[in-house]
């Protein structure tokens, strides 16, 4: 990955979400991960998938790109911002991070 990945830690999140329409959450994990947990307002789109999917993105609003751990969407948030997806941020930590900063009631894994 060339350059620094825009990124917002868990607790910035959580203080994005309390206004959900001011941003679209993207969860680029494999749909068995997203059936252990996931936030339901995320649209779910396994990484690979994704080339055939753009159009379901939104560009009107940050996009918050999340996975397990922060690795595949920090790929994802790189691959998109080269594709003009300006508005989007990778989700430090993940999934994960989540579960165990913001929300232990998130099963991890």
């Amino acid at each position: 990955m060339d350059g620094e990945v825009p990124a917002l830690s868990v607790g910035e999140f959580a203080a994005l979400r309390a206004d959900r329409g001011s941003y679209a959450l993207l969860d680029v994990r494999e749909p068995w991960e997203v059936a252990l947990g996931a936030l339901p307002e995320a649209l779910t789109i396994p990484m690979n998938a994704l080339p055939d999917r753009l159009d379901a993105l939104p560009a009107d609003r940050p996009l918050v790109v999340l996975c397990h751990h922060g690795q595949r969407s920090a790929h994802v948030t790189a691959w998109l911002r080269r594709l003009g997806y300006d508005n989007a941020v990778n989700l430090d930590g993940g999934i994960d991070a989540w579960s165990r900063m913001v929300d232990p009631a998130m099963p991890t894994y």
